[in-house]
């Protein structure tokens, strides 16, 4: 499989903020004893880029990519590092273009038809909608399917187990973005048996909300 099909069975993505790298490991376990070995690192922190040397090399059989990637330097830092896709946050055309030139999974982050637009005339067949929830949810991203049938959404942004029904509902959603199982807070304490719980939480409802 792809990592678009990895991403699709999975149906969630953890979006995890790493402050150290020593949580790297830890966190990387309980996200595979619960059921989601699949994580997007995001690149605010200092700690990003050895978090996904680690996550990578003890846990192979992850698929790790890096989030809020804002420059080609962070893409090829994040690629060095073992990720296996890039996900920004908004459309940059640079970034997007440099990741297609060297055959890197990458999904923009598009919340207008103009930023819809140049996704479609590069060819790209994801997008990752961002923030989902604040730019009008579920809603929003069937409006913007409509014209451009061939593109499939990421949403990410305010979505959680109260409302990722109405997301992965719709078939044009590969998968959501979140990090209710992965609060910062719980990363902080070191509550990974409560990361584990969740994420096997999460897993359940995926297959709860996939089998209606």
């Amino acid at each position: 499989m792809n990592e678009i099909e990895i991403i699709q069975k999975l149906g969630v993505v953890p979006v995890v903020v790493l402050n150290d790298a020593k949580d790297a490991l830890p966190l990387a376990e309980a996200l595979c004893d619960g059921g989601l070995p699949c994580a997007e690192v995001t690149f605010r922190t200092e700690a990003a880029e050895e978090s996904i040397k680690i996550m990578t090399k003890e846990y192979p059989e992850m698929l790790i990519g890096a989030g809020t990637v804002l420059t080609t330097e962070q893409a090829d830092r994040a690629v060095d590092a073992g990720a296996k896709f890039i996900v920004s946050p908004g459309f940059d055309a640079e970034i997007v273009d440099y990741c297609l030139e060297k055959g890197i999974p990458v999904f923009p982050g598009c919340i207008t038809p103009s930023e819809t637009a140049q996704a479609v005339k590069r060819g790209l067949k994801v997008i990752k909608f961002f923030p989902a929830e604040q730019f009008g949810g579920i809603a929003a991203i069937k409006a913007l399917a409509a014209p451009y049938t061939d593109i499939r959404f990421m949403p990410t942004g305010g979505i959680n187990a109260d409302n990722l029904g109405k997301y992965l509902s719709y078939d044009r959603i590969v998968a959501c973005g979140g990090s209710w199982m992965v609060r910062a807070d719980l990363i902080r304490n070191r509550e990974f048996d409560e990361v584990k719980r969740l994420t096997a939480e999460a897993v359940g409802l995926v297959a709860e909300i996939r089998n209606k």
